[in-house]
């Protein structure tokens, strides 16, 4: 399993806290050290839609200018912006050990991942 995401994000903390307490063991890919892996955000695009990556609630896009929010309209483009500024995808992106990918966390969507129900 791996965990996406910016060490210091509060939903990171708290996906990588529950993990942590399961005593499930991930890899952890530090968007800020080690950037976005290019190889693999085709596949997450694929499986959870581009409007779902792009945090649009996030500072990252707020502080962004009209021109470029307003220029983020398919899959190119916001593939183009999280390469550019990784902040601005939703944290964390997970990778399960079967291949699936969620964005985002919630302890109940987590569990249902770990015991097969989702």
């Amino acid at each position: 399993m791996t965990l996406h995401g910016i060490p210091n994000c509060d939903t990171v903390k708290k996906a990588r806290a529950w993990l942590e307490e399961q005593g499930l063991p991930y890899a952890f890919h530090d968007f800020r050290k080690a950037g976005v892996p290019e190889t693999e955000i085709d596949g997450w695009i694929a499986a959870v839609g581009w409007e779902k990556l792009v945090n649009r609630a996030g500072t990252t896009w707020r502080k962004l200018d009209e021109p470029t929010r307003a220029a983020v309209v398919d899959a190119a483009s916001a593939r183009a912006l999280m390469l550019a500024q990784a902040s601005v995808i939703k944290r964390p992106v997970t990778r399960w050990p079967d291949g699936r990918i969620s964005v985002g966390f919630s302890a109940d969507a987590y569990a249902q991942r770990v015991t097969g129900q989702a």
